[in-house]
């Protein structure tokens, strides 16, 4: 008994110890599916049965995977399946199936299935185990030995934009493309060629390129577009449409109907390159897509450009098998508070002068017009440039492609009434108080090494704070600003945001008062008390700070979306110091000793300040010199200009500033 007993155990013990070898199918697909989770390609091929692996190569399988998963930008991929609490056992085949589920977020939104995966016990040298037996359906279930994905988009339809009043500044708009079929000019290419360079403004090299394509090649009854042109150009297009083999269809293109004028506030489209592929691929876009690269087109991008519209499908299939889909979302028609008719009078008036206007509504803080000069024609970036003509911008020293709004400049002058509005806050200016001043120069001390500020021109040596600003008096405004001292100036400007950072609704470069300081030296601080020195401003933000005068003492951060913006208030002045400026600013305008009294225009009423920026280095006597004139008017306050034009005086920019008022009163 005692011998059988001992026998017993032994055999137990035995098969205990067998059982403990058998290969698990769980642990099998449980590694499995961690694998995929993890996308270990490699390793998930190693797992794979031996029919799979002669089926698929292991560079074949990872590619596909990494292909299929790369192109439909899989992301939160979760592989699971439902442990079941005992091993189960092999069919007669040593086959074992597990249910799984399988879900992830692909461009074309969540994919999600559910499927099964049959394992089979292999023999191994060493030891048998379990692998799976894979096909297509893993990857997405409608796929089927053979297939192949197909992913397509469905690009949005672009927002248009308008001004405030629904006047079209970028729009969807119908244009003639104009082009030939190659068969039709076989006999008499060359001349016909040539004949379309000088109607089309196209270069031969650029015609015979379109002609050569292997497209055209293999099939020369094919329509073959070689420029698109605006409907308002008729003399080219009948030209055109005298040359055999020609045809011209309607077709739909992005265009500017401002043209020249809108330029640098609408920007232009153009085809994604490869630097954006990148940034733009992460947000869903495609890579044949448009974006804005410039103005109000880039600005507002997102909203204009909508949702581009995905679909994962096998290919070929019929009838169609759709693994995922997302509908395109067009984009968003934007209205912006520009007024068109103000944008374009701004544009005529700067001519071909290169200089920058800007527009508010003073007491709204609506951005009404944002102009640049020299300009370019938006719609060239997608009708195309004349031969030559975009060479010649590029080399055009007045950049005709940079907006000048929004860049830093001398604000010369035009400082003057923001000196004049810190003094009487926070020193002890009283306006009617008697500054003497006598000459036309004037310096601190020795400490000031000879350096003298200089006037415009001789004046009544007793001056007030009116004077000073009707006659732009240099020495005044520096005396004021060494009155207050470096922090009292510093913090002032500030309390402009002049050298502070301002999240204006076009991206605008910021403001500085000075590169190390105010407190370096006097003579710094007296320059900028009169606008020169080091502070830099642009014209858009010079605008802003003069709403502080026609808001009775409150500055208004411009707007540029109807219905979507406030403008941000800053009281930065009492309202008794904004009408004691603007009093003064007035008479800048209507008194003949005013500096901007010429040229007379009757019905308006300004308040403004005139500025000239002297761009001369350190040690010059003389140098360069921008003209500036900034004025609202006093009866409406509906409409506030601010004009700058390189190489000129102030006085040769009034008029063309008046001008605009007095077509828009």
């Amino acid at each position: 008994m005692k011998l059988k007993s001992i026998m017993a155990v032994g055999l137990f013990l035995l098969l205990l110890a067998g059982c403990s070898d058998q290969p698990s199918a769980v642990d099998a697909f449980d590694t499995y599916v961690k694998d995929w989770n993890k996308q270990e390609f490699s390793s998930m091929y190693e797992q794979l049965s031996p029919a799979t692996q002669k089926s698929i190569s292991k560079e074949q399988f990872v590619e596909r995977y990494k292909s299929i998963y790369g192109d439909v930008e899989v992301e939160d991929l979760n592989v699971t399946f439902k442990k079941p609490e005992e091993e189960p056992e092999p069919n007669d085949n040593g086959e074992v199936t597990f249910p799984f589920s399988v879900s992830m977020q692909t461009l074309a939104g969540e994919v999600a299935f559910d499927n099964k995966a049959t394992l089979i016990l292999t023999e191994g040298e060493d030891a048998d185990s379990y692998s799976v037996n894979w096909d297509p359906s893993f990857i997405f279930k409608e796929l089927e030995e053979g297939d192949e994905v197909a992913i397509r988009s469905a690009v949005p339809m672009r927002g248009e934009i308008t001004d405030r009043n629904g006047e079209d500044l970028a729009v969807n708009g119908t244009v003639k493309q104009i082009g030939i079929v190659p068969q039709a000019i076989e006999s008499d290419q060359d001349k016909i060629v040539n004949e379309l360079s000088d109607v089309l403004k196209m270069s031969v090299e650029d015609i015979e390129k379109e002609l050569n394509q292997g497209w055209v090649q293999s099939d020369p009854t094919q329509f073959v577009p070689l420029k698109s042109v605006m409907e308002s150009e008729e003399e080219l297009i009948a030209d055109a449409q005298e040359i055999t083999g020609v045809q011209i269809n309607d077709t739909t293109e992005r265009i500017y109907p401002f043209g020249e004028s809108a330029a640098h506030l609408t920007g232009y489209i153009r085809q994604m390159q490869k630097e954006d592929l990148e940034t733009y691929a992460g947000k869903g876009y495609s890579s044949y897509e448009s974006i804005g690269k410039a103005g109000l087109e880039q600005v507002y991008e997102d909203e204009l450009h909508g949702v581009t519209g995905w679909s994962i499908e096998v290919k070929g299939a019929d009838p169609e098998k759709v693994i995922a889909r997302k509908d395109k979302v067009d984009g968003e028609n934007i209205q912006v508070t520009i007024d068109a008719s103000i944008q374009k009078k701004l544009f005529e008036e700067l001519g071909k002068d290169p200089g920058t206007a800007v527009a508010l509504h003073p007491t709204t803080g609506e951005t009404l017009a944002l102009t640049s000069s020299p300009s370019y024609n938006p719609n060239d970036f997608t009708l195309g440039f004349d031969e030559g003509e975009y060479a010649k911008l590029a080399d055009n020293e007045n950049r005709p492609f940079s907006a000048k709004f929004n860049k830093t400049y001398s604000p010369g002058s035009t400082i003057k009434p923001l000196t004049a509005s810190i003094a009487l806050r926070d020193g002890d200016l009283d306006p009617n108080a008697v500054e003497k001043i006598d000459g036309l120069k004037w310096g601190a001390d020795s400490s000031w090494g000879g350096y003298k500020v200089t006037r415009v021109k001789p004046a009544d040596p007793e001056v007030t704070l009116e004077e000073a600003l009707m006659h732009s008096d240099n020495i005044y405004f520096a005396r004021k600003a060494l009155d207050l001292g470096a922090e009292k100036f510093q913090k002032g400007l500030e309390s402009f945001q002049i050298g502070q950072e301002v999240a204006f609704p076009f991206p605008t470069e910021n403001s500085s008062i000075s590169n190390g300081g105010l407190g370096e030296n006097d003579i710094l601080l007296a320059d900028s008390g009169y606008g020169q020195g080091e502070l830099q401003i642009s014209p858009y933000q010079l605008a802003m700070t003069y709403t502080t005068f026609a808001n009775d003492g409150v500055m208004l951060k411009p707007t540029l979306r109807v219905g979507k913006e406030s403008a941000e208030e800053y009281e930065v002045i009492s309202s008794e110091i904004a009408s004691i400026v603007s009093d003064d600013l007035a008479k800048v305008v209507s008194d003949p000793e005013g500096t901007a009294y010429d040229p007379v225009v009757k019905g308006i009423s300004l308040a403004g300040k005139t500025g000239t920026a002297e761009l001369k280095a350190a040690g010059e006597e003389e140098g360069p010199e921008n003209g500036l004139f900034v004025a609202y008017n006093t009866d409406k306050k509906d409409l506030l200009v601010a004009m700058m034009v390189e190489g000129a005086s102030s006085h040769d920019i009034t008029g063309k500033v008046k001008d605009v008022f007095a077509e828009m009163q």
